[in-house]
């Protein structure tokens, strides 16, 4: 069973009269900064002037500086920028001010598990990943509650590292529903098979395999949506409150019969050894191999496969039978929504 921590196991004076910068002002960085800020820390925030999240953070309040400002005599650093442009942002501005014995964080453990980033040894390595979007994370510590974090130490070069990030983690709200104890391998290699295998690439696919398959065998393309993507929220919103077995528990006796003998001839063993292949790509690091060489070269093949699955006739029928949901929030208020 995994380790968990609550407020009463936090020590919110781990942090006391600590100086901590927030690199980054997206989803994550955002929630991070106001909530350490209404825990009473001293918190300053580092962004690339003009960039997208500037204004917005202004208009919060913050007196605002490049990250390599914001940096220095920092004892705390937590690096939110999109982890794509993690690398250069700490070997140009951050790693110049890093003094032994302070610490540097992270929301994912990417940049620090494939090597992307090499931190030196006198300085602590940790993280606190929120499991939930930065707009999330900010709601629930203004109701009073939290989202439930994972947290992890790859260095302790002070001998304090944990106190440290579970009081960060506190301040933050995650010691309200409870914070569970991991390793950068495990955050990171899990994170990533869920996002490419279940939460994004498995469902997305799902859910365009199942559409086209109605479309093809001439249903209205309409009907197909609300059966293969509509409802889906209805469902995973059971699953979410109470698991699969709550979930059997709200759907017909039809729909259970269906699930139990149909759902694994479509997650057969074919898929479970593509599900290991993924794995395995990511347990190696050809896949970070890849995401990173393909970021480098311009990312070509990203945006090739992104634009064509913007243009999927799925896409088209989805706005025109939303537009017509009051109900639902239009795409714009969409911004801010993703986890990192």
């Amino acid at each position: 069973m995994a380790k968990m921590f609550w407020e009463k196991d936090a020590n919110p004076r781990a942090l006391e009269g600590k100086r901590i910068a927030v690199i980054g002002y997206g989803s994550q960085g955002r929630a991070h900064a106001l909530n350490l800020r209404d825990s009473k820390l001293d918190v300053v925030v580092g962004l690339r002037r003009g960039g997208a999240s500037w204004t917005q953070a202004e208009q919060d309040g913050w007196k605002l500086s490049a990250p390599i400002e914001a940096s220095k005599g920092a004892d705390v650093v937590m690096m939110l920028a999109p982890d794509t442009s993690q690398p250069p942002i700490y070997a140009n501005e951050i790693a110049p001010n890093l003094k032994a014995g302070s610490m540097l964080m992270f929301s994912h453990g990417f940049n620090i598990h494939y090597g992307q980033i090499t931190p030196p040894k006198e300085v602590d390595v940790t993280m606190v990943a929120p499991k939930g979007p930065g707009n999330l994370v900010r709601r629930q510590f203004e109701a009073g509650r939290g989202v439930p974090c994972l947290v992890a130490v790859q260095q302790d070069a002070s001998g304090h590292a944990f106190d440290r990030t579970l009081a960060y983690a506190h301040a933050i709200g995650g010691t309200r529903p409870g914070v569970i104890q991991t390793t950068f391998a495990e955050e990171t290699e899990t994170d990533l098979f869920g996002e490419q295998a279940v939460l994004c690439g498995g469902a997305r696919a799902l859910i365009q395999a199942g559409w086209e398959t109605l479309v093809d065998a001439g249903y209205q393309p309409e009907s197909a949506y609300f059966e293969c993507l509509h409802e889906l929220k209805l469902i995973v919103d059971l699953i979410y409150e109470g698991g699969i077995a709550e979930m059997h528990k709200f759907v017909s006796e039809t729909a259970k019969y269906g699930d139990l003998t149909r759902g694994n001839r479509v997650i057969d063993d074919h898929v479970r050894q593509n599900m290991k292949k993924i794995l395995e790509e990511i347990q190696s690091g050809a896949f970070a191999k890849e995401w990173v060489a393909e970021n480098k070269a311009g990312r070509p093949l990203y945006t090739k496969l992104l634009e064509k699955d913007k243009n999927h006739p799925i896409e088209a029928v989805g706005r025109e039978l939303r537009a017509q949901m009051s109900w639902i929030k239009p795409e714009s208020t969409a911004a801010g929504r993703s986890k990192k």
